[in-house]
């Protein structure tokens, strides 16, 4: 049997902070938020995660509200193209 493996969340970033190339994709709980970071780090972007912002307008959050009782983490997935000739690519060593 495979252990669970499990990404760090970091602190929610500014709503500004998506004017530097990073793309809001989807609010995910975990194992499928995981999985969606492996894939788009795979397919060369980069990825953060950043912790959920509930609305303080009166929004509903009872899905978000109910699933934390239960044990789950949620994380927002946000990716961004990778920065063309990185120190990564085996082409610009």
């Amino acid at each position: 049997m495979s252990q669970r493996k499990v990404i760090p969340i970091s602190a929610a970033a500014p709503a500004h902070a998506a004017d530097d190339g990073w793309r809001r994709l989807s609010t995910l709980s975990e194992p499928r938020l995981t999985e969606m970071a492996q894939n788009y780090r795979a397919l060369g972007y980069e990825v953060q995660i950043r912790e959920v912002q509930k609305t303080q307008d009166g929004g509903c959050t009872s899905c978000f509200d109910e699933g934390e009782s239960l044990g789950r983490v949620y994380g927002t997935l946000y990716v961004r193209r990778a920065r063309a000739g990185s120190a990564d690519e085996e082409l610009f060593d």
